[in-house]
C-alpha cells in the first residue's frame, strides 16, 4: 500500500463556541486556497487541450437517478490529451470544501493549515498516482453552487466535494465511479418537535444549500405534497455549514442535507441531532469535465485501487467512523459498475 497523509483527526473541535472560527472560514468561499507547491498556474484543463472532442458521459434518455452512478467509462491508465496536459503543468488542480467537519476542512489545531478529510485524503491519492507526489495538488475552496461552474470554465480538473452523481448533473459534467453512499438527511435541534422529513415539518423554516440534492428534493417534495406546503423551504445558503450556523442563531428550524454531512454538523453541535432516517439513496462521484473521459477512466482506476488495497477503508475509519459508525452502510466502499 501506497503512502498516503492520513493526519491526525480534529481534536477539540466542538460545540458553539467554536464555530466563530468556521463561520470565519466561511465568508471565504471562493477563497484560492494556499498551494502545495511553491508556484501557481492557473486553472483546469477542462477539454485535453482542444485534443479530445468527445463527451464522455451524455445522459441518456432513459437515465434514472438510480441509475446514474453506473454510467462511467471502464477504468484505464492509459494518458490521452487531458492527463498529459495536468503533467505538464506539473500539479492537479482540485475544486473543494473547505468547511465541511471531516470531509474538507481546515483543523484549527493543526499549525500548518492545511486542508484534511476524507475528500482531501481522496484527491491527495489521485494526485499521487497521475503525478506520482500526492503533494501536487492546487485546492480551490468551490460553493456548493459553483461546482459544475468551477469545471466547465476550466478553474478546476476536478471537483471532490461530497457531490451526488445524477442525471441532470451527467447533461453537464462527467463523473467518476461512485465513491460513498449517503442519503438526505433532516437535522434540527434535539428539543425540535420534528421528528423526520415527514408532516412534522409542517409550518417549520427549513434551510438548504443553494445547488444541493437537498434543495431538489424539497421543492419537489412540497410541490407533491410528500412534505407539507406550509414548511419554508425559502433559506438556501452557499454551503451546509452556513445552515447550522442559521440553526444555532434561530433563523431556521431544521436543516435538511447528505447523512453523512448532517452528523458531521451533528458532531460539532451537541444541541442538534438527526431526526428520522435517510430518506434517499445516493451516490458521490468524483466530478470533471465532458470532454476530459482519459482523466474520467484515470480516476476510476485509482478508485479501483484506492477500495482493494484498504486505503478508501482507512480513511473512512480515520475521519468518518466516529460520527456515522463503523457498521453503518456508507462504511463499505460502493460497488462500481461501468457503462
Amino acid at each position: 500500500m501506497r503512502a498516503r497523509r492520513l493526519r491526525a483527526g480534529l481534536k477539540g473541535w466542538g460545540g458553539v463556541g467554536a464555530m466563530a472560527a468556521v463561520c470565519a472560514l466561511a465568508l471565504a468561499l471562493v477563497l484560492l486556497l494556499p498551494l502545495t507547491r511553491p508556484h501557481d498556474r492557473p486553472g483546469g484543463v477542462p477539454s485535453g487541450g482542444g485534443r479530445t472532442a468527445h463527451a464522455t458521459q451524455a445522459r441518456a434518455g432513459d437515465c434514472k437517478d438510480g441509475d446514474a452512478q453506473n454510467r462511467s467509462p471502464s477504468p484505464s491508465g492509459a494518458e490521452g490529451a487531458t492527463v498529459r496536459a495536468i503533467k505538464e503543468r506539473g500539479y492537479l488542480s482540485v475544486g473543494v470544501d473547505q468547511n465541511s467537519y471531516r470531509w474538507g476542512y481546515r483543523n484549527p489545531n493543526n499549525s500548518s493549515g492545511e486542508l484534511e478529510g476524507f475528500d482531501i485524503d481522496l484527491a491527495h491519492r489521485i494526485a499521487e498516482d497521475i503525478l506520482g507526489d500526492e503533494t501536487k495538488v492546487q485546492f480551490k475552496a468551490i460553493p456548493t453552487n459553483e461546482r459544475i461552474p468551477a469545471i466547465r470554465n476550466g478553474r478546476v480538473d476536478m471537483v471532490v466535494r461530497t457531490m451526488t452523481i445524477t442525471c441532470d448533473r451527467l447533461d453537464e459534467v462527467a463523473f467518476s465511479a461512485p465513491y460513498f453512499l449517503t442519503g438526505q438527511q433532516v437535522l434540527a435541534p434535539k428539543t425540535s418537535t420534528i421528528t423526520g422529513y415527514d408532516a412534522s415539518l409542517a409550518g417549520h423554516r427549513i434551510c438548504s444549500a443553494s445547488g444541493s440534492t437537498a434543495h431538489d428534493h424539497l421543492a419537489e417534495d412540497r410541490a407533491s405534497g410528500r412534505i407539507p406546503a406550509s414548511a419554508d423551504i425559502s433559506t438556501t445558503v452557499p454551503n451546509q455549514l452556513d445552515c447550522l450556523v442559521r440553526l444555532q442563531l434561530g433563523e431556521v428550524d431544521a436543516v435538511v442535507t447528505d447523512g453523512a454531512l448532517a452528523a458531521s454538523l451533528a458532531a460539532q453541535d451537541p444541541a442538534v441531532d438527526l431526526k428520522g432516517d435517510t430518506f434517499t439513496k445516493e451516490y458521490y462521484g468524483v466530478a470533471m469535465n465532458l470532454r476530459a473521459e482519459d482523466l474520467v477512466r484515470r480516476v476510476n482506476r485509482v478508485l479501483e485501487d484506492y477500495r482493494k488495497d484498504g486505503g478508501w477503508k482507512a480513511s473512512y475509519d480515520k475521519w468518518l467512523s466516529p460520527t456515522l459508525g463503523r457498521e453503518s452502510e456508507s462504511a463499505t466502499p460502493p460497488a462500481a459498475s461501468y457503462r
